[in-house]
This record gives structure tokens, C-alpha cells and sequence, in this order.
């Protein structure tokens, strides 16, 4: 008798929110998943705290998030959303962040209907998705791809539960990826369902602050040299050692000695990296700035007169927006998502992946001044795309067309008593 009035209560809540839906007294709620968050900085943490932000007013959102850290709170409020973290604070919550974020979002769907189950990220936060999808079939789910990670090193690491891996793409009711690239690999694991891209943004006000140029300069020993510039983690995906070197061919073979190079990011790599730069005899025209808050990245991108970054792979590459959102001249390779925004001599330059000498070639023919109107004529390019399609205003709007379409088909599969 208990058991039949709790689920008689929970029906008659299911139906009293249907009904404050469809009059529009109510805002939907959204359950986003994803591994971490604020105030961890990615393109994906970014993505959400920007698209929610300008959203507030037509949706409510949930977010459960991995603790990881013991001195984070296990709940807060940033923005529009209430963010839940799980865990104990520490590494291994990231490990258990799947079964855990199942747990909590049950406890939650108590008390909410949610009409969204959003996973962020294709592993972690999509893997807690389908979780979710499994044991509430009837709320649609939505993934966002952002990974860029290359298909060998996906394969590598789920392999052995690769059947399973796919599922995260094939129970999704809709996908939306950062770019063509990530659709085509959605489509690639057999996904038959409703795709669209829509990138991440950029903020495209330009402020360029001459007394912040110059301490930056000063705080960096940087004179008259051209800073050739790269904002990336310090691993293999981003190509950091060939740029190292392709640096050193435009010194020696280019004979650019008046250029220094900025490597601003963190990572696994670093001691590695900087024994290459001795080794090279580049010790004193290579600075590595290590992490910068994202806040102040920015600055970097005022001083720089070259953004490189020769990716072996990427889901998109914010920082390749964010330089030209600069207007700083840019050298990419033509991986993943990059050909999305990149054409060669239209909004910037290609260099060849894995190749050295390609990079010195791009980087000395943006110095030389006798190419100064064509490299501006790219550079305005760039900046004219950036406005007219990457603004955080008009992703927001096409996610809300998005939320908005698998609204109208959760209020239609709400059960009737």
C-alpha cells in the first residue's frame, strides 16, 4: 500500500510539472554531467559557464561535477547553475565520478523532473549520461563532443570496453559537436540520430592596453624581438616539440635571430621540452611561462606578432579563435577541427604537421615586412569570421534552438496517470 501511494505521488508530481510546462509557468531544468568544472578552466568548462550564463532566463540547470579537491565545496551555486560535487576530494573521485554522478542525479530526480540530460565530454560526462539514459529511459539525452583527442588514442584507451564506449554515442538522442570532424567520428561509431555542429565561442571585444603590453614585456625581458606565441597543455596532441624545433630552423636556417618564443601552458611534457630547448642552445630565446589563469591570457596575445600551435590532433582549438579574435596572425595544421575556421592565406596559415621546416617557412613569411598588406588583409579576415560566427551570444542561441527542440519532444513522452 506504501509502495502504490509513493508511486501514485510521484506520478501525480510528473503530471502536475507537465502541466506547468506546457503553460509555460515554469522554466525547464537541464541535468548537465561533466567531469570537472569551475574552477577548472577548460573548453568544455568554458563552453557551459558561457552558454548558461546566457540562458539563465529560459532554462534552470543542475550540474554534477567530480570534487577532486577536498577544500571545493560538495555543493555551490556559480552563475545560474547548482553545482553538486561528488566525491571525497581527490584523484580517484574522477575514477568513480560515473557511478557516483549516477547516484547523486538519482537523488536529485526525486525532487525534478528534468527534461535535459546533458553529458559534456564524450568519456567522463558522456559516460555518466548513458547512465542516466539507461535508468531513465524517457528523458532525452544530449551530448556534446569536445574531445580532441586523436581516434588511435581512443581506441587505445577504450579497447577493451569498446563495445560499451560506443553506446555513450549511439543511446544519445542528439549530438552536438564543436565540429565537422567530431560529427564524422559521431557517424563513424554507427550514430544514426540528430547531429548538428555548434563550436565554442570566443569573446571578440578587442582591448589593447599599451601599459599592459609593456609590463608584460618588462616582466618578461622581452626588448624589440617578435614573440612568436603558443597557449597550449604540454602534451603530444599539440605538437609542442615540433614548434621547439621549428623554431630553431628559423634562427639558424632563416637567420630570425631578433624572435623569441613564448610557451605559455603546463603539462607532462615540460621538463622534457625544456631539455630540448638547452640541447638546441635555445635556452635564453625560449621563455616558459607555465599555467596562466585564463583570465590573463589574454595579455600573451597582445604582445605576440605569431600564434603557433602544430596540432596532431584537435576537436576544434579555442586558442586558435581566441588569437585571431586578437588580431594576431596565425600558423595551424590542417587537423580535426581546424579547417573548420582556418583557410589557408584566407584566415591564416597551414603548416604541415609533424614538420619543422614547414613551421620556420610559415613563420618567416609572416615576418618578413615585404608581406605586411597580405598578412593584414588574413588577419582581418580572421578577426570579420570571428565576429560574424564564433560571439558566445550566437552559440548560446543555437543551443537554446537545441534545448528547445528535445523540450518539445520530452513534454510529449511525459507518462499520462
Amino acid at each position: 500500500m506504501v509502495f502504490y501511494l509513493k508511486k501514485k505521488a510521484k506520478k501525480g508530481r510528473i503530471n502536475i510539472y507537465k502541466s506547468k510546462v506546457q503553460m509555460s509557468n515554469i522554466k525547464p531544468k537541464i541535468l548537465i554531467f561533466s567531469l570537472t568544472y569551475l574552477p577548472y578552466v577548460g573548453g568544455a568548462e568554458v563552453a557551459v559557464k558561457e552558454i548558461t550564463a546566457r540562458l539563465k532566463d529560459d532554462f534552470s540547470f543542475d550540474l554534477i561535477t567530480a570534487r577532486l579537491d577536498k577544500k571545493l565545496d560538495s555543493f555551490e551555486t556559480i552563475g545560474s547553475v547548482n553545482i553538486y560535487r561528488v566525491g571525497r576530494g581527490s584523484i580517484f573521485d574522477k575514477y568513480l565520478y560515473p557511478q557516483l554522478a549516477l547516484k547523486k542525479a538519482q537523488e536529485l530526480s526525486r525532487d525534478n523532473y528534468y527534461l535535459v540530460n546533458w553529458g559534456v565530454l564524450e568519456f567522463w560526462g558522456g559516460w555518466a549520461a548513458l547512465k542516466f539514459k539507461e535508468k531513465f529511459p524517457k528523458i532525452k539525452y544530449l551530448l556534446t563532443m569536445q574531445s580532441g583527442d586523436s581516434e588511435a588514442f581512443v581506441k587505445l584507451r577504450t579497447w577493451f570496453w569498446w563495445w560499451r564506449y560506443k553506446q555513450i554515442f549511439l543511446k544519445a538522442n542528439y549530438i552536438q559537436a564543436i565540429s565537422q570532424w567530431l560529427t564524422n567520428r559521431a557517424v563513424g561509431y554507427g550514430y544514426k540520430g540528430q547531429i548538428e555542429v555548434v563550436p565554442n565561442g570566443v569573446d571578440t571585444t578587442v582591448n589593447k592596453n599599451q601599459l599592459t603590453v609593456n609590463n608584460l614585456k618588462n616582466q618578461l625581458n622581452i626588448t624589440d624581438e617578435k614573440i612568436i606565441l603558443t597557449v597550449s597543455r604540454l602534451v603530444e596532441k599539440n605538437g609542442v616539440e615540433d614548434l621547439i624545433r621549428g623554431f630553431q630552423v628559423a634562427v639558424n636556417k632563416h637567420q630570425l635571430t631578433n624572435i623569441k618564443l613564448l610557451i605559455v601552458g603546463d603539462g607532462k611534457l615540460k621538463d622534457k621540452l625544456v631539455r630540448l630547448a638547452v640541447r638546441l642552445g635555445l635556452a635564453e630565446k625560449i621563455i616558459f611561462v607555465g599555467h596562466v589563469k585564463p583570465e590573463e591570457v589574454g595579455a600573451y596575445y597582445q604582445i605576440a606578432d605569431v600564434f603557433v600551435r602544430p596540432s596532431l590532433s584537435e576537436g576544434l582549438g579555442n586558442v586558435f579563435l581566441e588569437a585571431m579574435a586578437s588580431n594576431v596572425p596565425v600558423i595551424a595544421t590542417p587537423v580535426g577541427g581546424i579547417p573548420d575556421f582556418l583557410q589557408d592565406g584566407e584566415t591564416g596559415w597551414f603548416c604541415q604537421a609533424s614538420n619543422p621546416e614547414s613551421i620556420a617557412e610559415k613563420i618567416s613569411y609572416i615576418l618578413d615586412k615585404k608581406n605586411n598588406v597580405k598578412i593584414q588583409r588574413v588577419v582581418a579576415n580572421a578577426r570579420q569570421m570571428i565576429t560574424e560566427r564564433y560571439s558566445w551570444a550566437m552559440v548560446a542561441g543555437k543551443m537554446k534552438i537545441i534545448f528547445e527542440k528535445i523540450q518539445n519532444l520530452n513534454v510529449k513522452s511525459i507518462p499520462n496517470d
